[in-house]
């Protein structure tokens, strides 16, 4: 049993040891083994300065055998499962750059990882064969989960952010076309001047815009990106008062206005809300706690008088 132990220790030391030095690299360190030896006076140090580092494990390793299966795989994806990622990964914002393909691959990195992990606790732990089973499946579900909450929960918190500062980027917008800007230059601006999640996507859609996609598409195509009722419905009044001519500044402007109402009608039923979410804690565990409190005392008294 301690073989066991020591065994998944070293396991869990050379892993962690390889996290640190793939992220912390190589170079810092050679350097300075060679300023500790040779000064920029000698011609050894001339040499030295010379001499090319040879590639990293990561690069002579590790990169072409992920670059070998991630070519695999892409050709057992699906087009139809890896457009439906994409949209997903575009949606959350693309974290860590991340493609349909290397998404997959790393979510079944992780079923491996979870699973084994799973049983290793197990087989620790000395359980029973179905117990050791039940561990392995729940790592598996886990990894299963973990990513796609993930990525809901970016999807989500990314379109809140854009629904906050949506009033804002709205009224800086309404200012530039006042001042004479067009509605390229008027968004150029925005995304120059403001920062976050609209600014980022203002920028996407210039660049598509630069690269020859029309307007209706390149906003239409920043409404896939974002989940928000407020963005669609701005988009959407956006493209028809391009198409009928209508003024844009007295669209920003209405949009802006019902923009903040809607935001205040939320804050109001969110409110009126509150007080029948707080019912259940306080009486699930604040009355209990009262009770006692009050109550505690006299019934000592009463269980040393009989």
């Amino acid at each position: 049993m301690l073989a066991v132990y020591v065994s998944f220790f070293i396991s869990i030391s050379l892993i962690s040891y390889g996290i640190v030095a793939y992220y912390t690299g190589r170079s810092g360190r050679v350097q300075a083994r060679i300023q500790t030896y040779f000064t920029n006076n000698t011609p050894e140090a001339d040499q030295s300065a010379a001499v090319e580092e040879l590639p990293s494990f990561y690069e002579r390793v590790v990169y072409p055998v992920w670059k070998k299966i991630k070519r695999k795989y892409s050709n057992k994806l699906g087009q139809e499962e890896a457009s439906k990622i994409e949209v997903k990964l575009l949606q959350a914002g693309q974290p860590f750059g991340l493609s349909p393909v290397e998404f997959k691959m790393l979510q079944l990195i992780l079923i491996v990882s979870f699973s084994v992990v799973g049983l290793g606790y197990g087989l620790l732990l000395s359980v029973s064969v179905p117990l050791l089973l039940l561990l392995a499946i729940m790592g598996l579900a886990v990894a299963v989960v973990l990513p796609k909450y993930y990525l809901k929960t970016k999807i989500e918190r990314r379109s809140k952010l854009a629904e906050k500062s949506l009033p804002d980027v709205l009224d800086l917008l309404t200012i530039s076309l006042e001042a004479g800007l067009g509605f390229d230059a008027a968004v150029s601006q925005v995304a120059a001047k403001k920062k976050g999640v609209l600014a980022d996507e203002f920028k996407v859609t210039l660049e598509e815009m630069r690269l020859g996609k029309t307007r209706k598409e390149a906003l239409n195509a920043m409404n896939d990106r974002i989940l928000s009722d407020d963005m669609r419905t701005l988009i959407f009044n956006i493209v028809q008062a391009e198409k009928l001519g209508i003024g844009m500044v007295s669209v920003l402007r209405v949009q802006t206005e019902d923009i903040r109402e809607r935001r205040r009608q939320r804050a109001e039923e969110a409110a009126m809300k509150a007080p029948i979410k707080m019912m259940f804690p306080l009486v699930l565990f604040i009355f209990p706690t009262l009770f006692i409190i009050l109550l505690g005392p006299a019934i000592l008294q009463l269980l040393e008088v009989f």
